[in-house]
């Protein structure tokens, strides 16, 4: 199998990598983690071995830089300034609290979530993305929707009465 043109691989599978970078890290800062994954492809893909695993390559080559994206903003100093009182806040996001939630998981697990339902991919083609076996993928997966059910779980619990059915006294 030949090797597909840089550009013709960035067309066919650009908008997953994309996809799969905002799901990591929001997506605000999803072009950054794009950009680095893509530069970074460039510059290997002549020595990719087989051309039929692109998408994969790609797909760990962004989970990485997801990682060295959050590696740099836990050394960046944190702005101790009061806010603007006259800045409105921005609309909330329908998904923002859940995809929140998946971002503070463990990086195996956070990567596993966001392939399998943002891309929708198997388990193996998950284990492919992630370097890792299908069941390790599974089981990643599983352990991440455990905890994420926990979370809900528990602030289901700290507010019972926004529970359905809870009537008022």
């Amino acid at each position: 199998m030949t090797q597909l043109p840089f550009e013709a691989v960035i067309d066919r599978h650009g908008e997953d990598v994309w996809r799969f970078a905002a799901s990591q890290v929001g997506v605000d800062r999803a072009d950054d983690v794009f950009q680095e994954t893509m530069l970074a492809a460039l510059s290997a893909y002549p020595s990719l071995r087989d051309p039929g695993v692109v998408r994969s390559w790609l797909l760990r080559i962004a989970a990485r830089k997801a990682i060295d994206l959050f590696r740099a903003a836990a050394r960046v100093p944190v702005p101790v300034a009061e806010p603007d009182p006259g800045a409105a806040p921005e609309p909330a996001r329908h998904d923002d609290e859940l995809w929140g939630q998946v971002r503070s998981l463990p990086p195996k697990q956070r990567q596993a979530v966001a392939l399998r339902f943002v891309l929708d991919l198997s388990h193996e083609e998950i284990g492919a993305a992630m370097d890792t076996t299908a069941q390790a993928a599974r089981r990643n997966v599983f352990q991440a929707l455990r905890t994420l059910r926990g979370r809900l779980d528990a602030t289901s619990a700290a507010f019972p009465d926004d529970e359905p059915g809870a009537s008022d006294p």
